[in-house]
């Protein structure tokens, strides 16, 4: 008889927690047996590792084989437990050196030639591995996502033949070279290339600034949708924590990961159509939605009166909290999503020029009203109506050079430079301790607040925006207390949902 344990790691939701492989041969008739609750990818590992194991130039053992992957309690799902197993098998059948196996997490899926395919969801597990300073054994098609991780021994392999040779001490496994590029950013698009709209422009760069959400409220044409495109342009790059916990989240929801541009913030734009459960994540495996895969970044919803309201219902609780809780009968998730909301919106039905001048039924105004309620619209920081542009704004942008996103970033960056070194976090994500230390007013700013609260009939959690805000405006012009003018300019951006309700009553 003899017993092999050998390491890798599971998936559950953004984390990987310990796997031990455990593989014990002993006599009896001849049987191969996989036991720690493994789903059916992982029970059809078995034909998979024997075809491979042969096709290798090995020795299938043809005697009774238990395979256990603990911590049993723990579903096990996908071929990502094949070279461990088949590791384990051949170890425990004296036909490789195992006494380095004990240094290695061993990832991959086998073909039954024995070549070791990509696996999904690897970049969680790797950053695991490296905090427990293990070293890995990955596919060389994982290498891509894999270079994110630094500082951290990992090697790639084309086949099974290839890792037992090295384990035999023949030919080593290359090294994986980890040096992503970590100051490019390029973008396609850039804040020049939208001409007026100055306000629109100012109300992004405070959005940008101050982590803030954002619903621009418009006739078509009027530049909303390109000026939420370019919301990215002006952000920050990530920092490394930042650009792997993203990267994570993309892994394990099977979206590809850019190494050479890796910083840039992700920018999510779901249709219309989209469903609440591909908006915020589920299924009965759970995965990350848009919102997730948004984290760090930006959630863009164009037309958002033509989502579905359940949809948009379901943003309330991830705008507050930052995250997602996903619970399925069998499965449980939380999923991080600190993603910045941009919204776009006509202001009617018939997409007239403005409220005022509307043309549309009363019956029609209230059923397009209805499509987003008090409470979703009461969580977005800044709203803001864009006008229809002038001819001489379209015609006289040759004479008026246009900003930069370059030179518009550099100022996000002071802004948000200043927040962290004073409260290590964005103004839009302070709490009520945060804001009663940092946002202080004098007695005439405050009862400019309180006046404006009563005329608008703002609700609390308004009031705290409106002082998130005023402080984001204090930190543009790197000013120590919130000044008047910035409440002022503030309440400017908070007018929308209350003067629509009012039209629409």
């Amino acid at each position: 008889m003899s017993l092999t344990q050998l390491t890798t790691r599971a998936q559950e939701g953004i984390h990987a927690p310990e796997v031990k492989v455990e593989v014990h041969i002993s006599n009896g008739l001849p049987a191969f047996t996989v036991v720690g609750l493994p789903e059916a990818a992982v029970r059809e590992a078995r034909d998979r590792v024997r075809s491979a194991i042969i096709n290798s130039g090995f020795q299938f053992p043809m005697r009774r084989i238990t395979v256990n992957l603990a911590p049993a309690n723990l579903p096990k799902q996908g071929g990502r437990y094949d070279l461990s197993i088949a590791l384990g098998i051949l170890a425990a059948s004296d036909q490789i050196d195992a006494s380095s196996l004990a240094h290695y997490d061993c990832y991959g899926e086998l073909a039954l030639s024995g070549e070791c395919r990509a696996v999904d969801g690897l970049l969680p597990a790797l950053i695991a591995s490296k905090q427990a300073q293990k070293q890995a054994i990955i596919p060389l098609n994982n290498q891509q996502e894999a270079r994110l991780v630094r500082d951290m021994p990992i090697f790639t392999s084309r086949s099974l033949l290839d890792v037992c040779i090295s384990l035999n001490g023949g030919t080593g496994l290359p090294l994986l070279d980890s040096s992503a590029d970590q100051t490019r950013l390029n973008f396609e698009l850039d804040l020049s290339e939208v001409y007026g709209q100055h306000r629109a422009k100012r109300a992004l760069e405070i959005a940008a600034s101050g982590g803030h959400h954002m619903l621009m409220t418009g006739p078509p044409g009027t530049g909303k949708s390109m000026l939420a495109q370019r919301l990215n342009t002006i952000l920050p790059p990530l920092s490394e924590s930042e650009a792997l916990s993203s990267a994570s989240i993309r892994s394990i929801g099977h979206k590809p990961v850019n190494s050479h541009n890796w910083l840039q913030r992700p920018f999510q734009s779901p249709h219309h159509t989209v469903s609440g459960i591909a908006l915020v994540g589920g299924g009965s495996i759970p995965k990350p939605g848009e919102i997730s895969l948004a984290h760090n970044g930006v959630l863009f919803l164009d037309e958002l009166t033509e989502f579905d309201r359940k949809s948009i219902e379901v943003l309330r609780e991830p705008l507050e909290t930052g995250k997602i809780h996903i619970s399925r009968a069998s499965r449980q998730a939380e999923f991080p999503a600190e993603f910045q909301l941009i919204a776009a919106m006509n202001p009617c039905p018939g997409g007239c020029e403005s409220i005022q001048t509307c043309t549309c039924s009363h019956e029609q105004l209230n059923r397009y009203r209805n499509k987003l309620s008090s409470p979703f619209l009461d969580r977005i920081d800044i709203q803001i109506e864009l006008p229809r542009l002038e001819h001489s704004e379209l015609l006289g942008h040759r004479d008026t050079p246009q900003e930069t996103s370059d030179q518009v970033r550099a100022r996000v960056i002071a802004a948000r430079s200043r927040q962290m070194k004073r409260q290590k976090c964005l103004n839009a994500r302070l709490n009520n301790h945060q804001i009663e230390q940092h946002c202080r007013l004098d007695e005439a700013t405050e009862s400019l607040l309180m006046t404006s609260m009563d005329k608008l009939r703002l609700t609390a959690r308004s009031y705290h925006k409106l002082l998130k805000l005023g402080r984001t405006l204090a930190d543009m012009v790197d000013e120590i207390d919130i000044q008047h003018a910035h409440i002022a300019e503030a309440i400017t951006y908070r007018q929308h949902d209350r003067r629509v309700g009012t039209v629409y009553q």
